[in-house]
């Protein structure tokens, strides 16, 4: 039974202690170094320095910045003839009117600061149109269990995949605290409302929203300064039951940050669904990952991608969105200087703070106390190295394809992170590219392990300094200032050092987890309680190679396999059944290429597959205990336990952003019931197992069986774009 907890509206969500917000233990913009200077100084005199793209001073690993979600190029209007020949000031007059500087009343009606001592901030000019289109029950029950979300289910409505038009949401009176308590929401996560402190919240020391700096390799290459060029982190919240535990709520396309080099910093809505649902389907797969609350729809926005489309923020929350390119940011490779970017010195004292932080707040490790000199350096790669092998592990045992696996998108948390153009397999194929910017299949599924390899050298590569000071110094951790006076010999000796001694046994955690956590999971699509070395060369690599030879489904064949029997193999008279003729057929039928189909040599290939399959089960038919008299019946509920019904393949995604586009008022209860399938992606939709023609199904259910199902041969393996 879950826990009950007091629930509050977003501006009354207490803060962490100072002690784990990360604006008050990183190091931030010297331009603007604290809350009270960026909400005094910057917002009311200078406030193009946010908005600007421009390379950070060295020693930052953070900017404050506000959510402000304009069009860009902004449109500032000319200047009058009777105005000012300071087109400077002007512009700077311009956007301090757009920027969130005027106190507003919470949903709990104060003016004065609430008890985490934030007070609330709007614009006095802008007041775009928003809507909200999605928020998750399970990211709320998950890790935000304590927010006040209002009446903001009953305004999205019942979720339907055919919705009555005649059915609309609930709109209770303005001054209900339910509407209220939406409505603020809807306001500070669309980025028109900003919860701030000068000098209250968080112990005196202030609060405001921030974007990191980091840096990375993009297919390969070194980019220098990225930085969050889209993504505003607007508050960080303890758990009220998981002790240690903060998340931070991350808004992404709610305007320009100094990283945004000549991007508008916006996001459309069609990416914004992508990455909504996809991040609440991966964590019901249990694959790590961000989680996404809500999407707050700005339909009078318009931003220009390949077509003009129309603006969405999403709201990511994670316990931390630190990249292994946050280290690569202050140990560079090389410095490098372009129109609109470039890359700094390395900073080694930023080095050293963002790994103690990293240690002692984000992974938490055990074994390491930081504060009584134990090194660390070692112990956070191999830590960072264990997590990214588990989540790539999941990503191929469930077919997910990520698309842009740069090491600014690598989590040092080991979560999927960053939604652009991913895709889940349908037919089985390791050469699948899914983005087709990556020309040359640098990101294709089958190296998908690979690059998270690469991406956990680099993050090696920039800690390799630190690392092997902490060798020279007898195993102990680095102290303010370690490198200051370090020559460049000294520098490449500890680099040369590290490398040699932690390079070779990273790489061997890393695979080890990898084929561990792998291997542990396709037992867990199979039903299998037995592990045993023979199984990767004997039922999984096998299995994977019928499916990519007979070009059948990835997710369907696995699910229909747990309609097998044993017995079928044989019957008295040692001949084959009737009914494993029938299986088999059920399983070619996932075939989009039925005329292409040996289905001699197939059917030949799949009953020694399943004969081998046959006496496995037999083998573990005590592994399932008196409590499972029934050991095939115990079996099929595992492997449909463990293979999803619903994937999130590429054209349902297409269909749902579609019909949101067209209608969001419709479109939206449908895209809240693809996320409660997403959510509950083992459940039997569309009445699974159910021989009723579709024509005579329920039209609810018709559609949920048409949303299982693979869909259009013109969209399988569909390539989507890095336009978002």
């Amino acid at each position: 039974m879950a826990a009950k907890f007091t629930q509050v509206p977003i501006s009354e969500l207490p803060l962490p202690p100072p002690s784990h917000i990360l604006t008050h233990n990183l190091t931030p913009d010297p331009n603007e170094p604290t809350p009270s200077a960026f909400i005094h100084d910057v917002l009311q005199n200078r406030p193009s320095i946010q908005r600007r793209a421009r390379i950070l001073p060295g020693e930052a690993h953070f900017a404050y910045v506000s959510p402000i979600p304009l069009e860009f190029p902004y449109e500032v209007p000319p200047i009058p003839s009777t105005g000012t020949d300071d087109k400077a000031a002007y512009i700077e007059t311009w956007l301090k009117e757009h920027e969130a500087t005027i106190p507003a009343e919470t949903a709990l009606k104060r003016n004065d600061p609430s008890p985490n001592g934030l007070s609330k901030f709007v614009s006095q000019v802008r007041d775009q149109r928003r809507a909200l289109v999605g928020l998750s029950e399970t990211c709320l029950r998950d890790c935000l269990p304590h927010l006040d979300v209002g009446d903001a289910f009953d305004v999205l409505g019942r979720p339907a995949l055919v919705p009555s038009s005649s059915e609309s949401g609930v709109t209770r009176e303005a001054s209900s605290p339910a509407e209220r308590a939406r409505q603020e929401l809807v306001d500070v996560l669309g980025g028109h409302a900003v919860l701030m402190s000068a000098d209250v919240a968080a112990g005196g020391k202030g609060y405001a929203p921030w974007s990191l700096r980091y840096s990375g390799h993009q297919f390969g290459n070194w980019a220098g300064q990225l930085g969050d060029g889209r993504a505003i982190s607007i508050l960080s919240t303890p758990h009220p039951s998981e002790e240690g535990v903060t998340y931070e709520l991350q808004l992404k396309g709610a305007g320009r940050t100094p990283f945004s080099r000549t991007a508008d910093g916006l996001a459309v809505l069609r990416s914004s669904i992508r990455e909504f649902l996809c991040s609440e389907a991966m964590h019901a797969l249990s694959i790590p990952t961000t989680r996404s609350l809500g999407l707050v729809y700005l339909p009078e926005l318009p931003v220009m991608r390949e077509r003009i489309e129309t603006a969405c923020v999403c709201t990511r929350v994670a316990e931390s969105f630190i990249r292994i390119g946050n280290f690569e940011a202050l140990s560079p490779t090389m410095r490098i200087f372009f129109f609109g970017g470039g890359q700094q010195d390395p900073d080694y004292d930023a080095l050293r703070i963002l790994g103690e932080w990293v240690v002692k707040k984000v992974l938490r490790l055990e074994g390491v106390n930081v504060n009584a000199g134990d090194a660390w350096g070692k112990a956070l790669v191999f830590e960072v190295a264990r997590r990214n092998a588990r989540m790539v592990a999941a990503w191929q045992a469930y077919g997910f394809m990520h698309g842009v696996i740069n090491t600014d998108n690598v989590s040092i948390l080991g979560l999927t992170i960053d939604y652009g153009p991913y895709a889940f397999m349908d037919v089985f194929d390791p050469q699948h590219i899914c983005n087709h910017s990556d020309s040359e299949g640098r990101y294709a599924y089958m190296h998908q392990p690979s690059m998270i390899v690469y991406a956990c050298r680099a993050l090696l590569n920039a800690l390799a300094p630190l690392i092997g000071a902490e060798i020279s110094l007898g195993n102990k951790a680095v102290k303010e200032g370690w490198a200051a006076h370090a020559s460049s010999d000294t520098l490449q000796s500890w680099r040369t050092t590290a490398l040699e001694q932690t390079q070779s046994e990273m790489e061997r955690i890393f695979q080890e987890t990898c084929a561990v956590e792998y291997t542990r999971l396709l037992r867990k699509r199979l039903a299998l309680r037995l592990k045993l070395d023979t199984d990767p060369s004997e039922l999984f690599h096998p299995l994977l190679d019928m499916m990519e030879h007979q070009q059948l489904d990835f997710h369907l064949t696995f699910r229909k396999l747990s309609g097998f029997r044993r017995e079928w193999m044989r019957d008295e008279r040692g001949e084959r059944t009737g009914e494993l003729e029938a299986f088999m057929g059920g399983l070619l039928r996932g075939t989009p290429e039925p005329d292409r189909l040996d289905y001699t040599r197939a059917t030949e290939q799949w009953l020694q597959w399943l004969g081998k399959y046959a006496d496995r089960i037999d083998r573990e038919v005590s592994e399932w205990g008196a409590e499972e008299p029934d050991c095939d019946a115990a079996r099929e509920r595992a492997v449909k336990a463990a293979n999803p019904r619903f994937v999130l393949r590429q054209w349902l995604l297409e269909d749902v952003i579609k019909k949101v586009e067209v209608d969001p008022t419709t479109g939206k209860r449908v895209l809240a019931k693809v996320l409660e399938m997403a959510c509950a992606p083992f459940e039997p939709w569309g009445a699974e197992g159910d021989d009723t023609p579709d024509n005579e199904l329920d039209p609810e259910i018709r559609e949920e069986r048409r949303y299982c199902g693979m869909g259009e041969k013109r969209l399988l393996g569909f390539q989507c774009s890095c336009s978002s």
